[in-house]
């Protein structure tokens, strides 16, 4: 599915708003475990995922707290600093071999401007962001390791059968060896 048949699953685009939309869209392979954005540096995308995986996470003194895992037709970013335009927090990097469809922040506003009715789509896909984080957050503070990996893997199976076991245990807020005993003890 392409991004802009994702927009229409989510709201009606006029012709004229799909076919701009489309022009503005510019297309990215990333190679397994490349970066895609820097800590540091502003994110300029917003990306949906065609084929792949990407990661977000943060360096936090010796190891690395998994944020988000995104797999194909989902949007990935660094939020924070794409809608505030300030340096990135986080660093984005690919799981797999990973191809997306993007488009500029700058594109983006254009758009929006240019065709009030895709504001509703972004509104939808912020609300889709902002449902996972919370998610998440509930996940991470009120369930227990085991209850979180049961979530992931009832909700997302395709994740843990592809991202590494070091990146999903960071995801899900707790040890590799955790995870591996709570996966022995499910099996």
């Amino acid at each position: 599915m392409s991004l802009v048949s994702k927009i229409q699953t989510l709201t009606g685009l006029s012709p004229e708003a799909a076919a701009r939309l489309n022009q503005s869209l510019e297309d990215f392979s990333f190679k397994k475990n490349e970066t895609v954005l820097q800590v540091g540096k502003v994110c300029n995308y917003l990306y949906y995922i065609n084929k792949g995986m990407l990661s977000g996470h943060y360096h936090l003194q010796d190891h690395e707290v998994c944020n988000w895992l995104g797999i194909e037709n989902d949007f990935a970013t660094s939020y924070y600093s794409f809608i505030t335009r300030r340096p990135s927090p986080e660093i984005i990097t690919s799981i797999e071999n990973t191809s997306v469809q993007a488009i500029s922040f700058a594109k983006l506003h254009e758009i929006y401007h240019l065709f009030p009715e895709t504001e509703r789509a972004g509104r939808l896909i912020l609300e889709e962001y902002y449902a996972r984080l919370e998610e998440r957050l509930i996940s991470i503070q009120f369930k227990s390791a085991k209850e979180r990996y049961l979530t992931l893997l009832k909700n997302r199976p395709e994740i843990i059968q592809r991202a590494p076991l070091g990146r999903i245990a960071s995801y899900l807020g707790m040890k590799q060896e955790t995870l591996s005993r709570i996966r022995a003890e499910i099996e």
